[in-house]
């Protein structure tokens, strides 16, 4: 079986205050985040649009922390060694928009960086299995990406529990993630499930204390 790790807290900068991104992402490694995540969303295969590899350079800048990069974005291999260039130390490319998922992952490798594969709520975990040998995380998103503070979808559960299987199985060290509602009731589900990186938006940058929450969200996610 592969080795199960202590859980880690990847903030989601999707949620901070962008006026003042520098401290915000300061204040989140002061407050023991593990990672910082950050999404990258493109106004066409996601109802979104928000950054590109200058702020991601720019994060880079203010904080020491791995960053954890989802790049919701169609035809991700056109861009995605900007982003490793940027400082990204994972990238997570979506298996729907790759037709040549194994190629991408390669190319995530060249790069110099961790190749994370993320699978929507539609999408089966099935979708995951060919490019598993050669992941070093999986990423099951808990809602339908776009947006921020959308509610937990629970039919994913299921899913985190068939990757963990597949994962422990293979003996290797793949993280396994979720993004979507993590709260301090939803982190317990996921870990439970067999998460052990919980990527959390609201839940640390609407607290008061982040420290408290994210050390929360680690507590009750160990408990599990």
């Amino acid at each position: 079986m592969s080795p199960r790790r202590a859980p880690r807290i990847a903030p989601s900068i999707l949620a901070c205050d962008f006026a003042r991104l520098g401290e915000e992402v300061q204040a989140i490694e002061a407050a023991g985040a593990d990672w910082v995540h950050v999404d990258v969303m493109d106004g066409h295969f996601v109802p979104n649009l928000t950054i590109g590899p200058e702020i991601v350079k720019a994060v880079k800048r203010s904080t020491a922390l791995p960053l954890d990069v989802h790049l919701m974005i169609e035809a991700p291999e056109r861009s995605l060694e900007d982003y490793v260039r940027a400082g990204a130390s994972t990238i997570g490319v979506h298996a729907e928009t790759c037709p040549h998922l194994h190629r991408t992952v390669g190319q995530i490798h060249e790069a110099g960086a961790r190749a994370c594969v993320v699978l929507n709520p539609g999408t089966p975990a099935e979708a995951i299995a060919p490019v598993l040998p050669d992941v070093d995380q999986v990423l099951v998103m808990t809602v339908n990406p776009g947006f921020g503070g959308q509610k937990f979808i629970e039919s994913m559960l299921p899913k985190i529990e068939t990757i963990r299987g597949w994962i422990d199985e293979s003996g290797r060290d793949v993280a396994l993630e979720v993004d979507g509602g993590i709260g301090p009731e939803t982190v317990v589900r996921a870990a439970a499930a067999g998460a052990d990186v919980f990527v959390a938006g609201t839940a640390v940058f609407g607290a008061e204390d982040y420290a408290a929450a994210i050390e929360g969200l680690r507590r009750d996610a160990a408990q599990a």
